[in-house]
Formats: C-alpha cells, sequence, structure tokens
C-alpha cells in the first residue's frame, strides 16, 4: 500500500469517526433534551429490565427558605422555620431528599401476579418519615443534625385475578391520607400545608387490599399498625381504606380515606380521621384540588407521632384549596390556601394549640424534563402567637427548591 492510499484511508477513516461521534453527541443532546431522566431510563430500558419487568429510578431535591421574621428558634438557638415543616430551616441551602427506589408493578389482567417497591431516602426530609421501631433507631446523626436516613416503602404487591382484580399491598408503605405526599416531584409546592404535616400519618405497616368495582369506583382497605410506626405499639391495629369515583371524562374525582383504631397497645385511646380529596379539571389547563380533613383523639397516651410530642385528647380539622393553571407544558402558577385548626392543641403544633391560615403561591418551571424549578411565595398567620420563637402571629416565607430526576 503507496502513501497516498494509506492517507486516502486515514482521511475516510477520520471523516467517518468524525460522523460518527457526532451522531453520538447529537443523540445524547437530543436525550438530554427529552428524556424525563439523567441515567436510570437507560438503565429501565434494557432487555434485562424490561423482561423481569423491574424499574429503577432516583431523585434529588434541595433549596433554601427565608422569611421575614428571621427565624430564631424558641430558645435562641438556630434559624428555623418553625412550626412549618420539611423546609424548616431558613437562611441556608438544605439537601432534602436523595431517593433511590427499585419496584416491579403487578400486572393486572387473568393471571396472578407479584411485585415489590423499596424507597430508600437520604435528607433532611428522612426525620419527618421515619417509622418507630424502624428506621429512627439505624442512624443517628448527632454531627449534622437533621440530615438522616429512611425507608419509607419496602413492601411485597400481590395480585389476584379474582372478579375484576384484587391488588394486595403487604409491608410498609405511604399513607393513602390526604392529598400532599413525602416525594418531592410529586407536589407543586415546595412547602407543605399544616394538614399534611401535623394532622395526617405519612407511612403505614400493614396489609391493604384494593379492587375496582368498575370504571368509575375503586375501593381499599386494610389493617396497619397505626401511625409512622413499624414494630412499637405492635398490638395496636387499625382500621386503613376507603373509596374513590372518577367520572368518565377523568375531569373529575372524589377520594375517601379512613383510619380508626388504637394509638397504644398499654393505654387506653383511640384516634380516629378522614380525609377527602376532590378534584376537577376545568379546563384542559386548569386544575382544582379541594380537600377536608377531621381528626379526634380518645383518651391520652405517650406515644409522639412524627416527633410532634405526645398526643392529647381533642379534634383538628382542615381544609385546603388548590388553583393550578398551566400556562405551557413547561410552565405551571398555583395558589394554595389553607385553613387548619389545632385550637384544641390535640396535635402539639408548636406546642400551641392555634388556628393557622396560610396561602402559597408558587410557580413550577420545568426548562428540561428532568429538572424542575419550584420558587413559592408563602403568607401565614395564627391566632396566638407561634412564629419567631413564639413570639409573632404571622410571617411571610420566600422559597425555592430544584428536582433533579435521574
Amino acid at each position: 500500500m503507496n502513501k497516498k492510499q494509506i492517507f486516502k484511508r486515514t482521511l475516510l477513516s477520520s471523516a467517518l469517526l468524525t460522523a460518527s461521534l457526532q451522531v453520538v453527541a447529537a443523540d445524547d443532546f437530543h436525550y438530554l433534551l427529552t428524556s424525563d431522566s439523567l441515567f436510570t431510563g437507560l438503565i429501565n430500558d434494557t432487555a434485562f429490565m424490561q423482561d423481569t419487568g423491574f424499574k429503577v429510578g432516583m431523585w434529588a431535591s434541595a433549596g433554601i427558605t427565608g422569611n421575614t421574621n428571621g427565624g430564631k428558634s424558641a430558645n435562641g438557638g438556630a434559624f428555623n422555620n418553625s412550626p412549618i415543616q420539611f423546609n424548616d430551616r431558613v437562611n441556608e441551602v438544605v439537601f432534602n431528599q436523595l431517593n433511590f427506589y427499585i419496584e416491579r408493578a403487578v400486572t393486572k389482567g387473568d393471571k396472578w401476579d407479584v411485585g415489590m417497591r423499596m424507597d430508600f431516602l437520604y435528607g433532611a426530609d428522612a426525620n419527618n418519615t421515619q417509622a418507630s421501631g424502624w428506621d429512627d433507631a439505624w442512624w443517628v446523626n448527632n454531627a449534622g443534625g437533621y440530615y438522616n436516613i429512611a425507608m419509607p416503602q419496602l413492601y411485597m404487591e400481590v395480585y389476584a385475578p379474582l372478579g375484576n382484580g384484587v391488588t394486595a399491598k403487604l409491608g410498609h408503605f405511604y399513607t393513602t391520607i390526604g392529598y400532599e405526599v413525602v416525594p418531592s416531584p410529586d407536589n407543586f409546592f415546595y412547602s407543605h400545608a399544616y394538614t399534611m404535616n401535623y394532622g395526617e400519618p405519612f407511612t403505614h405497616t400493614g396489609a391493604l387490599l384494593s379492587y375496582d368495582i368498575d370504571d368509575n369506583w375503586y375501593v381499599n382497605g386494610g389493617a396497619v399498625m397505626g401511625w409512622d410506626n413499624m414494630t412499637d405499639y405492635a398490638g395496636a391495629w387499625s382500621f386503613l381504606g376507603g373509596t374513590s369515583w372518577t367520572s368518565d371524562s377523568q375531569a373529575t374525582s372524589v377520594t375517601v380515606q379512613l383510619i380508626s383504631g388504637d394509638i397504644s397497645d398499654t393505654e387506653a385511646s383511640n384516634r380516629t380521621m378522614y380525609s377527602i380529596v376532590a378534584t376537577h379539571d376545568f379546563t384542559e389547563n386548569f386544575h382544582y384540588v379541594f380537600q377536608h380533613d377531621f381528626g379526634t383523639t380518645r383518651g391520652t397516651t405517650r406515644i409522639s407521632p412524627n416527633g410532634n410530642g405526645p398526643v392529647s385528647a381533642g379534634n383538628w380539622f382542615g381544609i385546603n384549596q388548590y388553583f393550578v393553571y398551566d400556562i405551557m407544558d413547561e410552565l405551571s402558577v398555583g395558589l394554595r390556601a389553607e385553613w387548619f385548626n389545632d385550637k384544641g392543641g390535640a396535635q402539639k403544633v408548636n406546642a400551641v394549640g392555634a388556628n393557622y391560615l396560610a396561602a402559597s403561591f408558587g410557580v413550577n418551571y420545568t426548562p428540561l424534563p428532568w429538572l424542575k424549578l419550584r420558587p413559592e411565595l408563602r403568607l401565614d398567620w395564627a391566632d396566638e402567637k407561634v412564629f419567631n420563637g413564639n413570639t409573632g402571629n404571622d410571617q411571610v416565607e420566600f422559597a425555592m427548591d430544584m428536582i433533579i430526576t435521574f
């Protein structure tokens, strides 16, 4: 082979390599612009994952909060956003969630099927989602203070082709109560409503059966070991269940969930609450949610739901409304208006019984499918001094977080 032929082949090879790299770069760039995850989608598309039905996912969220009160705690210690939880630190960037999950959803049809799900969570939100006698004892981060780990879900799912199909969830799982949830990507607002923070459970341990009556009606029911509990007070069982209706057009739905049972297996007490969530799409872009919670506790006990202090006898209720308008696919604006009544101090919000009013104005901006920004302006007022170290009746909060789906 002479030098001229070598040169031609080298030139041709270089051209082919350059073109290939450009195609790969273009493909990678197109993936980053269109995929809803950075890399887990590539894993889920492999032959093994497709054949077995397994799926993995991961997200990370971090944010910063400030308020007009400066946020000093009641004892003059660290700056905080009390009595608001989750984004309860002010004037510092907080890493809220790094959540990894693996799941195999059951296939509903004419055959039995078995699935599962496991979530592992690290971050500041882990303290709020731990269960008694489970992940609360795994690791106490004395150095980092408010950063911890949790496993809020670890359950097996069994589908039985009986009638329209019965699905059984067995293990540790998120609650069906309420509208807002723990996972950051599934909420419109960075901050959470008082009803979610103080008036509802986060997780349960037990068994929950669900059944689709028809295309409109759905029912579920089961037995769980109370609120946010795994092995402590193991003899204190509660009923968890309810029903849901969805219109033929899918534009309207109403869900009612109830939990009732003993709080402790050593003391006479009962805690009962229900939650009603109604959703309606006025238009394709304008969405509305109405939520009402009511709870009552009889007897007293030492158990501490969500780390908020002992439960006292009394009632609490909440009314929330959400208005969300999609300006475009990448941009939405929303309003949340809330009234939470814990005047009797049953849920120990900041150890003070009070009426709480809050209005949150937020924006969801998704410049890329795997990246979401959530700036928020929140106004809070109470008829007791519960803000700024229990010295003020109100505060204005500015917050924003970022969620990346890997």
